[in-house]
């Protein structure tokens, strides 16, 4: 059976050979090396960064170490910093795992901007 090949096309493809007795082979089952999404992770670290720092803005308002005329403004120090640092928690826990290879993690699992 020939096979054709698009001139422009994007799409990859090894020739498989021929065999008798044999229906697969264990190229159909390799798959590529995961994509780093650098973007998401990066920004994954900048929500965790500032979403740490306005906790600890907001937990110093409360505690009284901060001047007291600024005491009104510590709900929404910590209701941001609560909405920054979780997700980006997260995306780095996903991402740092990922890098050191435990099972179950992968950096499919992390969003791509690039999609």
């Amino acid at each position: 059976m020939p096979t054709r090949m698009i001139a422009d096309s994007s799409i990859k493809y090894v020739r498989m050979s021929k065999r008798d007795n044999e229906d697969y082979i264990d190229l159909q089952f390799k798959t590529r090396p995961p994509k780093v999404p650098w973007k998401s992770i990066i920004v994954a670290i900048i929500m965790f960064i500032m979403g740490s720092a306005l906790l600890i803005v907001g937990a110093l308002l409360v505690s009284g170490h901060i001047d007291t005329k600024y005491s009104d403004r510590f709900w929404p120090v910590i209701f941001l910093g609560v909405i920054l640092f979780v997700p980006g928690f997260y995306h780095v826990r996903l991402a740092l795992y990922a890098y050191k290879g435990y099972a179950g993690y992968s950096f499919d699992d992390i969003p791509d901007y690039d999609d």
